[in-house]
């Protein structure tokens, strides 16, 4: 039975990430741009076996395109050819997702459509394409909740990691893991493509052609029907596919080989599109998906650990929920009277924009080593909003715990006495500095002295400078 091989990569630099490197890390700049150049110069002349998946986030199509950052980059990449190649049909398959990379799980719901109409916008535009038929959720963070928001704007297949998927219907191992299902929320259905994160953490850290086709042949051994077999990496990020030299990174030692092999007929596999798959063999059985993301160097992906970890992680979640209420209601009322231009729709533009770039999975991956962006965006969406007298709620007190009962004489004891002072209050927290406004397109935020890569090694410590390549899947 020959198996059926989906490889998928995903494309993110975090805003303003590759202006950084280019001024200060320039080489590893570089090894970002050759390794997205690389992809479309690889497959060039092999279209009628390559078969790539691509998701490519806002915040790097809008770099990509941007005609100051070309003119910087001119003589490195030709970023404008980069983006004409990638939207050669016969070789990629592109991918839909979020505009600015964000957990979609985490944020509130009314902020999700935003990202995904937004990264529309930007990917019919500069990819050519009227439609995307699958969904790259950022971090491959899922829930079944999302799932009548992607069927809306028109997702027929979502992509989701292997740990998380649970049969409803009567499968075997390979059924759940190798074929593709559907999966229910109220009314609305989507198709499931499960990712294998063996084989993925496989992909991304380097692995030999052979390797690769006997786990996949043995794996698949018992399937009595044709396997689909799905890869999901980052595609720019880690030593295996920034190395520019011939025969060591992914293309030239391990994809191109596979197509050498695949064209002789020895390889037991065949490169397909996902939606090709589908329209031949279709799904098959239902299945629920638990809430959770793919794993990083640190974590599992179960309970969203790694964006979650720490106390300043789940206030900046918190303070998403309440600054998008405020904008929302802001955007509501101006509806509500008619406002579509002047200074009050451009001010709540401004915070639109501004709460959706905090909300970059990258800004709360790093424990609390980058909350400070998000702080910086939010303050600007504070910022905007009090232009036009629009104040956003404070966050809520902390619950005060019930003191253990003393006796009255001792109670009487702890009044202040005489000569005795009240206990002083707590400081006021220091304010933050307000982020640069956005006028009129989405600015790209400072960055701290980081890689591309939102995932370090295993073992790696939060970036004070460039992290490395990672062990495990990354943003």
């Amino acid at each position: 039975m020959i198996a059926h091989h989906a490889l998928v990569l995903n494309l993110h630099q975090p805003p303003g990430n590759l202006q950084h490197l280019l001024e200060h890390k320039t080489w590893e700049a570089k090894e970002i741009l050759f390794a997205l150049d690389r992809i479309p110069r690889s497959l060039w002349g092999r279209e009628a076996l390559a078969r790539v998946h691509l998701s490519l986030s806002g915040t790097l199509l809008e770099t990509l395109s941007d005609p100051a950052f070309q003119q910087q980059v001119y003589g490195i990449v030709d970023c404008g050819s980069l983006l004409w190649h990638f939207q050669n049909e016969d070789l990629f398959e592109i991918l839909g997702t979020g505009y600015y990379h964000p957990v979609l799980p985490l944020i509130p719901e009314a902020d999700r459509k935003e990202h995904l109409q937004r990264w529309l916008g930007i990917g019919n535009h500069l990819l050519w394409r009227p439609s995307f038929q699958g969904f790259w959720p950022p971090e491959m963070g899922f829930s079944m909740e999302l799932i009548p928001l992607l069927r809306k704007f028109g997702y027929r297949y979502v992509l989701v990691d292997s740990e998380h998927v649970e049969p409803v219907s009567a499968m075997s191992w390979q059924e759940l893991r190798y074929r593709p299902h559907v999966a229910r929320y109220g009314d609305d259905s989507i198709t499931v493509i499960v990712r294998d994160r063996d084989l993925s953490d496989a992909q991304e850290s380097g692995m030999e052609v052979g390797w690769f086709l006997s786990e996949v042949a043995e794996r698949t051994k018992w399937c009595d029907f044709a396997p689909l077999v799905t890869t999901c990496t980052d595609g720019e990020n880690g030593g295996w596919f920034r190395n520019v030299t011939e025969g060591a990174n992914f293309w030239s030692a391990f994809y191109l080989p596979l197509l050498d092999r695949v064209n002789a007929g020895t390889a037991g596999i065949s490169p397909t599109f996902i939606s090709d798959y589908l329209r031949i063999h279709g799904t098959h059985g239902e299945v629920r998906v638990r809430t959770g993301a793919w794993n990083t160097g640190w974590h599992h992906g179960l309970g969203f650990t790694q964006w979650t970890g720490s106390e300043a992680q789940r206030q900046t979640i918190a303070a998403y929920a309440r600054f998008s209420k405020a904008v929302h209601d802001a955007r509501w009322h101006a509806g509500e009277q008619g406002i579509t231009g002047g200074p009050q729709a451009q001010a709540i533009e401004e915070a639109m924009w501004h709460l959706l770039r905090a909300e970059t999975s990258c800004n709360i991956y790093w424990g609390e080593a980058w909350v400070y962006r998000a702080e910086s965006d939010l303050e600007a969406v504070r910022e905007a909003l009090s232009r036009i007298g629009v104040e956003v709620a404070p966050p809520p007190e902390p619950p005060v715990e019930p003191s253990a009962e003393v006796a009255p004489e001792e109670a009487e004891s702890e009044e202040p006495g005489e000569g005795q002072q009240e206990p002083a209050a707590e400081p006021p927290a220091p304010k933050l500095p307000a982020a640069e406004p956005l006028v009129p397109e989405p600015p790209a935020a400072e960055p701290t002295a980081q890689s591309a890569s939102t995932a370090p090694e295993s073992g790696a410590e939060p970036p004070s400078s460039t992290p490395k390549a990672p062990a495990g899947p990354k943003s």
